[in-house]
């Protein structure tokens, strides 16, 4: 029996108890001392009467949380399912517990590992905050040398990849190929693959695991090089491990024949600090994806394919090069007022404004204006910089969008920083998945270790018919015209007006059954005739 809303048929009174209260950490061990909590989270219980019965039930609270099983005594009759709790879309829905990244959207606050993510822009670099956020703690020297350089040992791909790449279209998009070669590196390692070697074979061999880590984050830039350089039809560079992790990316995107070619430092540091602000962010799609991916146990390889596949789309990696779309159409600082009222009056989209999570300023922001203004100097100020920065004043001193607490999150500036740098749009997404795969195998490597590990396996509600009878193929109602409707291609067009060894067109006709009646014969090949309106194959 599917069990009704909860909305429409309980109520419910909150109470807490603060002697109960606990305190919980956002952080993990670090060379400066324990982070602090930050906010007491109460326990207590939620007492639920239902409406329906009369009945009141106490539910535990945990760290602000209560468990969405415990809703399934919330019954009318003995043998119902139990009350659900319904969240489309994951609102309000939390299915881990998480020491990585800390986010506050109510006051613009984000922390992996308990440091501010300006702190860590400001004075870090994109390994050290990729061994942050995997091992928990900023590493000594000893242990950073033996990371970067396990990292950039792993830099290089097999041939085989190689081949499988240079087989792509010539105007393949750069992200499809970075997706399907990272699912194609699976088949390469199949001791990394639980499916074959075993369910707990991360659990048992940290070594085992730390292997897929370098060889990810070392192949990652490579393989996206590899996908721009195939973009523009010039021969894939190898990489160079003694240089810097970004230096080594850039080196191998613009590298023609030159021996002793080198990135300049300002463009290597500014791509640093894109890389460490997109590194993580709690969870997102991808992460999410990742995590629910992984929790099938299937190897790294597959999951980083999933994930990369989620930021692929345009509400997720791809927003910012929507909203370099919507500057283009602006065109002008004189158009903005004319472009802020179409947008109240719902004709047009504000791109790279508001945020699932932050109702303030989205702290990345403040990072990219500082990166925005170094790459500026270096290589010369865009244009859409100039309508980015007035539309922001004027769209954040505007009451309508203030009332909906609208303010630029990291795409408004990204997508103009990395088309400054010179990249085209399509790699945009690219850009993205590079940094975002050491929070992606961040989560992972936490999830593997976690007591509470389940498979994910959301439920739903039914609203669906029941108890449907089969009925004939002749006996059917006319089904809805677009069941099956496709577009022609130019071929299509032309083979609409053509036979194949005369054979007649006919629509598909089921084969006679018991449960089908015998239609009258088709007209033989020689009486038919064929319009030139008959549907294409």
């Amino acid at each position: 029996m599917s069990s009704p809303s909860p909305t429409n048929h309980t109520t419910s009174s909150h109470s807490t108890t603060s002697s109960n209260s606990t305190s919980t950490t956002n952080g993990s061990p670090s060379n400066h001392g324990s982070p602090s909590s930050k906010k007491e989270k109460e326990s207590g219980t939620l007492k639920i009467t239902d409406s329906r019965t009369g009945k009141t039930y106490e539910v535990p609270i945990e760290n602000d949380t209560i468990k969405a099983t415990d809703f399934r005594k919330i019954k009318v009759k003995p043998d119902d399912f139990g009350l659900m709790v319904y969240d489309a879309g994951y609102f309000n829905t939390a299915v881990c517990r998480s020491k990585i990244t800390y986010i506050d959207g109510e006051k613009g606050i984000l922390e992996y590992r308990g440091y501010p993510i300006d702190h860590l822009a400001r004075h870090s670099s994109f390994l050290e905050v990729a061994f942050l956020l995997i091992h928990g703690f900023l590493p000594d020297s000893n242990q950073f040398d033996t990371w970067n350089n396990k990292i950039m040992v792993h830099t290089f791909i097999h041939e085989n990849l190689i081949s499988l790449m240079k087989n792509f279209r010539y105007d393949a998009h750069p992200m499809g190929m970075l997706i399907s070669s990272i699912s194609a590196m699976s088949t390469f390692y199949p001791e990394a693959n639980p499916a074959l070697s075993g369910v707990d074979i991360y659990t048992k061999n940290k070594q085992l695991l730390n292997k897929q880590i370098f060889r990810i984050l070392g192949k990652m830039p490579t393989i996206a090089a590899c996908a721009y350089r195939h973009r523009i039809g010039r021969p894939y560079n190898n990489p160079i491990n003694t240089l810097s992790y970004t230096e080594n990316f850039l080196y191998m995107l613009d590298r023609l024949s030159e021996n002793d070619y080198k990135p300049h430092p300002v463009l290597t540091r500014a791509l640093d600090k894109l890389f460490i602000v997109h590194a993580d962010h709690e969870l997102n799609c991808s992460t999410a994806t990742m995590r629910q991916v992984g929790s099938s146990l299937v190897d790294p390889y597959s999951c980083v394919a999933g994930a990369a596949a989620a930021l692929y789309g345009p509400l997720h990696g791809g927003a910012n090069e929507a909203v370099l779309r919507m500057l283009e159409a602006i065109g002008s600082v004189d158009n903005i007022p004319n472009f802020i009222e179409s947008v109240k009056q719902k004709k047009t989209r504000l791109m790279g404004f508001g945020h699932r999570v932050y109702k303030n300023y989205d702290p990345r922001v403040g990072v990219l204006r500082e990166v925005s203004e170094e790459v500026f100097a270096l290589l010369g100020r865009n244009p859409l910089m100039e309508i980015a920065i007035e539309l922001e004043k004027q769209a954040i001193s505007d009451p309508y969008f203030q009332q909906r607490q609208l303010y630029p999150n990291v795409d408004f500036y990204s997508g103009i920083i990395y088309k400054s740098m010179g990249f085209p749009t399509d790699m945009f997404p690219v850009l993205f998945s590079i940094p975002r795969c050491a929070g992606w195998l961040a989560h992972w490597a936490e999830m593997l270790h976690d007591p509470e590990l389940r498979i994910f396996r959301p439920r739903q509600v039914y609203i669906g018919k029941h108890n449907q009878s089969y009925v004939g193929v002749d006996e059917r109602p006319h089904p809805p015209t677009d069941a099956a409707a496709s577009y022609k291609s130019d071929m299509s067009a032309r083979r609409a007006v053509s036979e194949v060894g005369n054979i007649p067109k006919t629509v598909f006709k089921l084969p006679e059954t018991t449960f089908t009646k015998t239609k009258k014969k088709v007209d033989s090949p020689a009486t038919t005739t064929t319009s030139s309106s008959s549907p294409p194959p």
